[in-house]
């Protein structure tokens, strides 16, 4: 199958869309047929300088824009998603590789958090107290913290920038957005909603790029805040010179999510999660299980035996084949970097009990495809087990007991996702309690909290104070004031200010 590069893409600033003018371009493929179709133009220090001018010239009116008011283009905005949801799934999965239904989905929970923004003057609320002391009130307001940055990840280009950008500009922010390169057309068309949903020109701004573009967004002096998904490396990177540079910094990294597996297990329900989990999205996301603790080795034995074929028959094809369960990884390169880790794990001594490596579909022979993979009796100190591999490649370890299992969860250097299956409300409420993780699931293998609580992991899975969306993401777009006033009346009956304790005229 051969096809030729279609167009080169473009930036979106200022509510236009604006060619790229650095001469330099990335590769966009279509990883089912593993060619390049698009173009897309990797912006200059001067051409993302421009855009985040752009988006410091249009705060004051837009922080000034009464809540009310931007809570309606949040309202519009989604309208315009829902009406054109089939379209930008299409697009998503065209570069990305997903199926179709996972892509839809994926914009369903972008959704959710737009319709938490649609709420910002309920959440702006601040707190008021009167008579702190004679004629004396105290109150809080919340305010924008200014130019937003966003740098998300390829594997939810639609998903994880409208995890940021709705509750930043409902909030009264401007935001410049660096979408991955690697499938930068959804942001785009997102970009381009938000305008005819009405938000001014200049709010919301796209530039693709590469480091160039983040060192820029990381040190220009007219951005207050930066918002990272991506690898733990990168993540570190950008928090460490992001704080040095004075910027407010989130940045959510790296996962090597556990399932712990109990010998009262409902196993029906454990083999269906494990496969939706581990397998799912062809694996490409922060929150797939990719390592089994079975307790127990008739646990582990029973677990093994009913993966087995279910991994063997996965459906694997392109997101236009409706019957497809997994499609291809992003890029051929990212595909030969999961083929490598499954090398390694032979080398390491894991048991490969289905190999995916040689996995080809007529007609596709040259996409980005792998097979699921599935090894057993894996040990702590395998690379296969340490490092995150963001494919389809699903680890069991064996442990003898439960506290053997909390504490291998636990001593992971990522803390981002975990979960245990059990029958046991004890046993499930200790895990809650005592596992060092920042995001847990009872007999729920993905936990992402819904919308109006917030995303977030522990130790090297989250660099910063603050979680994603929900309150936490209110809290990090916005910076708390407090005010302390009194009136003429006040003054003229006699209140006195200065701190005597003990007394109400303190």
């Amino acid at each position: 199958m051969d096809m030729q590069v279609q167009k080169t893409l473009y930036h979106f600033v200022n509510g236009q869309k604006v060619e790229g003018t650095s001469g330099r371009t990335g590769d966009v493929f279509n990883p089912a047929i593993g060619q390049v179709v698009k173009q897309v133009p990797l912006a200059s220090s001067a051409e993302v300088s421009a855009a985040i001018e752009v988006a410091a010239d249009a705060l004051p009116a837009w922080s000034a824009t009464p809540p009310a008011s931007r809570a309606q283009v949040m309202f519009a905005f989604r309208e315009i998603v829902k009406n054109n949801i089939e379209e930008l799934a299409a697009g998503l999965s065209a570069e990305h590789g997903k199926t179709l239904e996972d892509a839809k989905g994926s914009i369903g929970r972008g959704l959710e958090v737009v319709e938490f923004a649609c709420g910002i003057p309920q959440l702006l609320k601040g707190e008021m107290s009167e008579r702190v002391a004679k004629g004396v009130e105290s109150y809080s307001i919340r305010q924008p913290v200014g130019v937003c940055a966003g740098i998300t990840p390829f594997n939810f280009p639609a998903m994880v920038p409208m995890w940021m950008f709705p509750v930043a500009i409902a909030c009264g922010n401007t935001f410049v957005l660096k979408p991955s390169e690697k499938d930068p057309t959804c942001p785009l068309m997102l970009a381009q909603m938000m305008q005819e949903a009405g938000l001014p020109d200049g709010v919301l701004n796209v530039v693709n790029g590469d480091k160039e573009a983040v060192d820029t967004l990381l040190s220009h002096p007219r951005v207050d805040a930066i918002s990272f998904v991506g690898s733990t490396a990168v993540g570190e990177y950008i928090y460490q010179t992001g704080c040095k540079h004075g910027k407010r910094v989130q940045a959510l990294c790296g996962a090597k999510n556990h399932m712990v597996v109990m010998s009262d297990a409902d196993m029906d329900q454990v083999v269906d999660a494990a496969i939706g989990a581990g397998y799912g999205s062809a694996g490409e996301r922060c929150m797939a299980i990719s390592v089994i603790v079975a307790v127990g080795d008739d646990t582990a034995d029973e677990l093994v035996e009913r993966l087995k074929p279910r991994v063997k028959d996965l459906v694997v094809g392109p997101y236009t084949d409706a019957g497809a369960e997994m499609g291809p990884l992003v890029t051929p390169d990212h595909c030969a970097k999961v083929r490598s880790y499954v090398d390694l794990g032979v080398s390491e001594g894991a048991d490969l009990v289905v190999d995916g490596r040689d996995f080809s579909l007529e007609g596709y022979e040259d996409g980005a495809f792998l097979g699921g993979c599935l090894f057993d009796n894996v040990k702590p100190d395998m690379k296969i087990y340490t490092d995150e591999i963001f494919g389809p490649v699903l680890s069991v370890v064996r442990a003898d007991s439960y506290d053997e299992a909390v504490r291998l969860v636990s001593d992971h250097e990522y803390g981002n996702g975990a979960a245990i299956f059990t029958r046991d409300g004890g046993r499930a409420q200790n895990f809650i309690s005592n596992v060092r993780i920042g995001m847990v699931g009872v007999n729920v293998p993905i936990p992402v909290p819904v919308a109006y609580h917030s995303f977030g992991g522990w130790k090297r899975s989250l660099f910063g104070d603050h979680y994603m969306h929900g309150p936490e993401g209110v809290r990090f777009y916005t910076r708390m004031k407090t005010i302390t006033a009194r009136w003429p009346e006040a003054i003229e009956s006699g209140a006195k200010f200065h701190f005597k304790r003990g007394s109400e005229d303190n």
